[in-house]
């Protein structure tokens, strides 16, 4: 081989040495430089098909990459003590919006609340069940003689609203033995679309996604707690692209999808 070929051949190399290593700190640096246009939400499970729809449409719109996380809010408010990578938290009560408040772990300045729920017993679906309109008030026959589906109120939202409606209807003492404590909201749905419960008490919005259950009864909202849906910043997280987003949760837009599934706004 002539010198002037073995520069070639070396220069050759040392060409395509170079653009390999750049082209690996490219791919290294990418996942930096998208991160601050993530943004992760940890939110309520009785959420869930609005918010993706919010979401949907806010990433549509400004590019920014929402990622969502449900769950009960107990579960999502001791995750995000705990040191989960949550930006933005949404509460199904206000109670655990305060746990996270206590510990100095939200911007509580961004503490807003802006949307509601009802509370309705159901039943598994059958031919010829009609829904019951919305100042029917349940009465102990509609919960059946099988098991009662409810998030656990030890710790969901949904249960506790739940325990406290059943106390005020003087139901509680007779139902406390049957229940199917569940983790969250939607799980107790499914034990009643699955015909696994014979009843369950579950949101508005919960009952109106699903083909599989029919409403019974809707409890007074005087006979519990008022179903509010807290939304805050996690401390530490208010980065442009996250207030953006938070923003946008709260938009005319956005309202108008959560109202068409069912939430009250305020």
């Amino acid at each position: 081989m002539t010198a002037h070929n073995s520069l070639a051949s070396l220069s050759g190399r040392t060409g395509r040495a170079v653009i390999l290593a750049a082209l690996a700190a490219a791919l290294f640096w990418v996942p930096f430089a998208c991160a601050s246009e993530r943004v992760t939400i940890f939110a309520a499970a009785s959420m869930t098909d609005a918010l993706e729809a919010v979401t949907a449409m806010i990433s549509k719109d400004t590019g920014v990459v929402v990622r969502t996380s449900f769950a009960s809010s107990s579960t999502l408010a001791k995750q995000i003590e705990q040191g989960s990578p949550a930006d933005i938290y949404l509460s199904a009560d206000e109670a655990w919006m305060d746990y996270l408040a206590k510990r100095r772990l939200l911007a509580n300045e961004t503490r807003r609340a802006w949307l509601t729920n009802r509370l309705v017993v159901v039943v598994p679906s059958r031919p010829g069940l009609t829904q019951a309109a919305d100042h029917v008030t349940p009465v102990a026959g509609d919960f059946g003689t099988g098991r009662i589906a409810l998030g656990d109120p030890a710790h969901v939202p949904a249960g506790r609203y739940g325990k406290a409606a059943l106390e005020h209807l003087g139901l509680w003492a007779d139902m406390a033995q049957r229940l199917a404590r569940a983790d969250n909201v939607r799980s107790a749905l499914v034990l009643v679309e699955r015909g696994e419960a014979s009843s369950g008490i579950v949101y508005a919005t919960d009952a109106r996604i699903s083909r599989g259950v029919t409403i019974v009864g809707w409890f007074p909202e005087k006979s519990h707690a008022p179903i509010i849906y807290p939304g805050a910043i996690v401390r530490g997280r208010a980065r442009p692209e996250v207030a953006k987003v938070y923003g946008l949760l709260q938009s005319p837009r956005a309202r108008a999808i959560f109202a068409r599934y069912g939430f009250g706004l305020r």
